[in-house]
Protein backbone atom coordinates (compact mmCIF):
# COMPACT_ATOMS: atom_id res chain seq x y z
CA UNK A 1 0.00 0.00 0.00
CA UNK A 2 1.48 3.59 -1.13
CA UNK A 3 1.98 6.07 1.93
CA UNK A 4 -0.04 8.81 3.25
CA UNK A 5 1.37 11.96 2.20
CA UNK A 6 0.50 15.55 2.47
CA UNK A 7 1.85 19.02 0.56
CA UNK A 8 3.47 21.40 3.16
CA UNK A 9 4.73 24.66 2.93
CA UNK A 10 4.98 26.89 6.47
CA UNK A 11 5.13 30.10 5.92
CA UNK A 12 7.28 33.45 7.43
CA UNK A 13 8.06 33.34 11.17
CA UNK A 14 6.93 29.95 11.51
CA UNK A 15 9.73 28.72 9.56
CA UNK A 16 11.48 29.49 12.76
CA UNK A 17 9.98 26.48 14.31
CA UNK A 18 10.53 24.17 11.27
CA UNK A 19 13.59 21.85 10.84
CA UNK A 20 16.24 23.77 8.80
CA UNK A 21 16.15 21.89 5.74
CA UNK A 22 12.42 22.50 5.33
CA UNK A 23 12.66 26.31 6.05
CA UNK A 24 10.72 28.24 3.13
CA UNK A 25 10.40 25.47 1.08
CA UNK A 26 7.11 23.07 -0.10
CA UNK A 27 7.71 19.40 1.43
CA UNK A 28 5.56 16.60 1.74
CA UNK A 29 5.09 15.00 4.72
CA UNK A 30 3.73 11.51 5.68
CA UNK A 31 0.72 10.97 7.63
CA UNK A 32 0.53 8.92 10.72
CA UNK A 33 -3.04 8.27 11.53
CA UNK A 34 -5.57 10.70 10.98
CA UNK A 35 -4.34 13.70 13.11
CA UNK A 36 -5.71 17.56 13.51
CA UNK A 37 -5.02 19.87 11.54
CA UNK A 38 -3.46 21.27 14.65
CA UNK A 39 -1.71 18.32 16.31
CA UNK A 40 -0.34 17.71 12.26
CA UNK A 41 1.44 21.38 12.47
CA UNK A 42 3.13 21.59 15.78
CA UNK A 43 4.35 17.78 15.07
CA UNK A 44 6.34 19.81 12.65
CA UNK A 45 7.34 22.86 14.98
CA UNK A 46 4.97 25.72 15.10
CA UNK A 47 3.34 26.30 18.34
CA UNK A 48 -0.68 26.34 17.48
CA UNK A 49 -1.01 29.99 18.99
CA UNK A 50 1.33 31.56 16.38
CA UNK A 51 -0.74 30.35 13.75
CA UNK A 52 -3.22 32.37 12.10
CA UNK A 53 -4.60 30.83 8.69
CA UNK A 54 -4.51 27.52 7.79
CA UNK A 55 -5.22 26.59 3.94
CA UNK A 56 -6.70 22.73 2.86
CA UNK A 57 -6.33 22.92 -0.66
CA UNK A 58 -6.54 26.89 -0.86
CA UNK A 59 -9.69 26.80 1.67
CA UNK A 60 -8.95 27.99 5.20
CA UNK A 61 -9.92 24.95 7.86
CA UNK A 62 -10.05 25.18 11.29
CA UNK A 63 -7.44 23.57 13.51
CA UNK A 64 -10.09 20.53 14.90
CA UNK A 65 -10.57 19.68 10.78
CA UNK A 66 -8.81 16.46 9.99
CA UNK A 67 -5.69 16.20 7.46
CA UNK A 68 -5.89 14.30 4.63
CA UNK A 69 -3.60 12.44 2.42
CA UNK A 70 -3.54 13.74 -1.04
CA UNK A 71 -3.63 17.63 -0.18
CA UNK A 72 -1.66 20.69 0.31
CA UNK A 73 -1.68 22.97 3.24
CA UNK A 74 0.12 26.31 3.75
CA UNK A 75 0.26 27.60 6.91
CA UNK A 76 0.44 31.57 8.11
CA UNK A 77 1.98 33.05 11.07
CA UNK A 78 -0.09 35.87 12.47
CA UNK A 79 0.64 39.49 11.01
CA UNK A 80 2.20 38.28 7.88
CA UNK A 81 1.56 40.13 4.60
CA UNK A 82 1.55 37.55 2.32
CA UNK A 83 -1.56 35.32 4.34
CA UNK A 84 -4.75 35.68 2.52
CA UNK A 85 -7.79 37.54 4.01
CA UNK A 86 -9.71 34.65 5.01
CA UNK A 87 -11.15 33.24 8.47
CA UNK A 88 -8.53 33.24 10.54
CA UNK A 89 -7.95 30.12 12.85
CA UNK A 90 -5.67 32.79 15.41
CA UNK A 91 -7.67 35.16 17.88
CA UNK A 92 -7.58 38.96 17.29
CA UNK A 93 -5.07 40.99 19.04
CA UNK A 94 -7.48 42.37 22.41
CA UNK A 95 -7.47 45.94 22.29
CA UNK A 96 -5.16 46.00 25.78
CA UNK A 97 -3.28 42.73 25.96
CA UNK A 98 -2.54 41.34 29.00
CA UNK A 99 0.23 39.22 29.96
CA UNK A 100 1.65 35.92 31.58
CA UNK A 101 4.69 35.07 31.71
CA UNK A 102 7.29 31.76 32.57
CA UNK A 103 9.41 31.73 35.06
CA UNK A 104 12.46 32.66 32.46
CA UNK A 105 11.16 35.63 31.68
CA UNK A 106 11.24 38.18 34.76
CA UNK A 107 13.33 41.02 33.73
CA UNK A 108 10.41 41.13 30.40
CA UNK A 109 7.79 41.11 33.11
CA UNK A 110 9.28 44.43 34.65
CA UNK A 111 9.60 45.46 30.98
CA UNK A 112 6.20 45.27 30.25
CA UNK A 113 5.20 46.67 33.42
CA UNK A 114 7.02 49.80 33.05
CA UNK A 115 5.51 50.48 29.93
CA UNK A 116 1.89 49.73 32.03
CA UNK A 117 0.66 46.41 30.86
CA UNK A 118 -1.08 44.15 33.81
CA UNK A 119 1.70 41.30 33.50
CA UNK A 120 1.38 38.18 35.81
CA UNK A 121 4.99 36.49 36.43
CA UNK A 122 6.24 34.57 39.53
CA UNK A 123 9.63 32.62 39.66
CA UNK A 124 7.67 29.54 40.67
CA UNK A 125 4.62 28.86 38.41
CA UNK A 126 4.21 25.75 36.97
CA UNK A 127 3.24 25.02 33.69
CA UNK A 128 -0.32 24.09 34.35
CA UNK A 129 -0.94 27.22 36.31
CA UNK A 130 0.73 29.41 33.30
CA UNK A 131 -1.72 27.58 30.62
CA UNK A 132 -4.95 27.58 33.07
CA UNK A 133 -4.42 31.03 33.69
CA UNK A 134 -3.62 32.53 30.28
CA UNK A 135 -7.37 30.61 29.25
CA UNK A 136 -9.21 31.50 31.97
CA UNK A 137 -7.97 34.93 32.10
CA UNK A 138 -7.92 35.67 28.83
CA UNK A 139 -3.91 36.40 28.61
CA UNK A 140 -1.05 36.02 26.06
CA UNK A 141 1.19 33.57 27.45
CA UNK A 142 5.27 34.45 27.01
CA UNK A 143 7.19 31.65 26.95
CA UNK A 144 10.65 29.81 25.64
CA UNK A 145 9.31 26.88 26.58
CA UNK A 146 7.31 25.27 23.73
CA UNK A 147 5.70 22.23 25.76
CA UNK A 148 4.12 25.36 27.60
CA UNK A 149 2.78 26.85 24.30
CA UNK A 150 1.63 23.94 22.71
CA UNK A 151 -0.92 23.15 25.44
CA UNK A 152 -4.14 23.12 23.85
CA UNK A 153 -5.87 25.28 26.26
CA UNK A 154 -3.35 28.00 25.64
CA UNK A 155 -5.43 30.28 22.99
CA UNK A 156 -2.97 33.61 22.86
CA UNK A 157 0.93 33.10 23.26
CA UNK A 158 3.89 33.93 21.77
CA UNK A 159 7.49 32.80 21.71
CA UNK A 160 9.93 35.27 22.18
CA UNK A 161 13.34 34.17 19.90
CA UNK A 162 15.95 36.65 21.79
CA UNK A 163 17.34 36.23 24.62
CA UNK A 164 18.25 39.64 25.92
CA UNK A 165 15.27 40.66 27.69
CA UNK A 166 15.10 43.87 25.84
CA UNK A 167 15.48 42.73 22.58
CA UNK A 168 12.46 40.08 23.39
CA UNK A 169 10.77 43.76 24.75
CA UNK A 170 11.18 44.86 21.69
CA UNK A 171 9.50 41.51 19.82
CA UNK A 172 6.50 42.03 22.32
CA UNK A 173 5.80 45.56 21.12
CA UNK A 174 5.94 44.94 17.99
CA UNK A 175 4.34 41.77 17.41
CA UNK A 176 0.73 42.87 19.83
CA UNK A 177 1.60 46.41 18.57
CA UNK A 178 2.07 47.93 21.97
CA UNK A 179 3.52 51.64 20.70
CA UNK A 180 0.18 53.26 21.07
CA UNK A 181 -1.65 51.46 23.89
CA UNK A 182 1.67 52.15 26.66
CA UNK A 183 1.17 53.79 29.06
CA UNK A 184 4.43 54.27 30.86
CA UNK A 185 5.52 54.41 35.04
CA UNK A 186 1.87 53.73 35.11
CA UNK A 187 2.41 50.21 37.06
CA UNK A 188 4.54 48.91 40.03
CA UNK A 189 7.70 47.30 37.83
CA UNK A 190 7.96 44.78 41.46
CA UNK A 191 3.95 43.38 42.07
CA UNK A 192 1.96 45.04 39.06
CA UNK A 193 -0.23 46.92 40.97
CA UNK A 194 -1.66 50.08 39.44
CA UNK A 195 0.43 53.35 40.51
CA UNK A 196 -1.00 56.40 42.54
CA UNK A 197 0.82 59.66 42.71
CA UNK A 198 2.15 60.91 46.16
CA UNK A 199 3.57 63.84 47.29
CA UNK A 200 6.81 64.58 49.19
CA UNK A 201 5.37 64.38 52.85
CA UNK A 202 3.50 61.48 51.99
CA UNK A 203 6.69 59.61 51.13
CA UNK A 204 9.01 61.05 54.05
CA UNK A 205 11.17 58.58 55.68
CA UNK A 206 10.18 56.05 52.88
CA UNK A 207 13.20 57.19 50.38
CA UNK A 208 16.80 58.16 50.71
CA UNK A 209 17.39 61.07 52.74
CA UNK A 210 17.43 64.30 50.85
CA UNK A 211 15.40 62.40 47.77
CA UNK A 212 12.02 64.67 48.99
CA UNK A 213 13.93 67.78 48.58
CA UNK A 214 15.32 66.74 45.20
CA UNK A 215 12.25 65.86 43.98
CA UNK A 216 8.84 67.23 43.93
CA UNK A 217 6.62 64.13 42.11
CA UNK A 218 6.84 60.85 43.48
CA UNK A 219 4.96 57.43 42.85
CA UNK A 220 3.50 54.79 45.30
CA UNK A 221 2.33 51.38 45.75
CA UNK A 222 -0.65 50.36 47.42
CA UNK A 223 0.11 46.51 47.34
CA UNK A 224 3.49 46.45 48.07
CA UNK A 225 4.26 49.78 48.95
CA UNK A 226 7.10 50.94 46.94
CA UNK A 227 7.79 54.64 46.28
CA UNK A 228 9.26 55.56 42.75
CA UNK A 229 10.76 58.91 41.28
CA UNK A 230 12.21 60.28 38.51
CA UNK A 231 15.92 59.47 38.93
CA UNK A 232 18.49 57.76 37.11
CA UNK A 233 16.69 54.41 36.28
CA UNK A 234 13.49 56.26 35.29
CA UNK A 235 15.85 58.32 32.95
CA UNK A 236 17.09 55.42 31.01
CA UNK A 237 13.76 53.70 30.85
CA UNK A 238 12.31 56.82 29.26
CA UNK A 239 14.87 56.57 26.42
CA UNK A 240 14.30 52.63 26.14
CA UNK A 241 10.20 54.04 25.75
CA UNK A 242 11.41 56.57 23.40
CA UNK A 243 13.55 53.94 21.09
CA UNK A 244 10.33 51.89 20.93
CA UNK A 245 8.12 54.85 19.72
CA UNK A 246 10.44 55.77 17.09
CA UNK A 247 10.82 52.29 15.94
CA UNK A 248 6.94 52.64 14.97
CA UNK A 249 7.17 55.75 13.28
CA UNK A 250 10.15 53.38 11.12
CA UNK A 251 7.98 50.19 10.85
Amino acid sequence: MSSRQLTVRIHGALNDFVAPERRGQTFTHVLQGSPSVKDLIESLGPPHPEVDVVLVDGEPVGFGDRAEADTRIDVYPASDPSAPQVARVGPPIPDMPRFILDVGLGRLSGFLRMLGFDTLWRNDSPDDTLARVSRDEARVLLTRDLGVLKRSEVVLGYYPRETDPAHQLVEVVRRYGLTSRMRPFSRCIACNAPLSTATPEEVQGRVPEGVTQRHSHFQQCPGCQRVFWPGTHHERMQKLVETLRKLEQSS
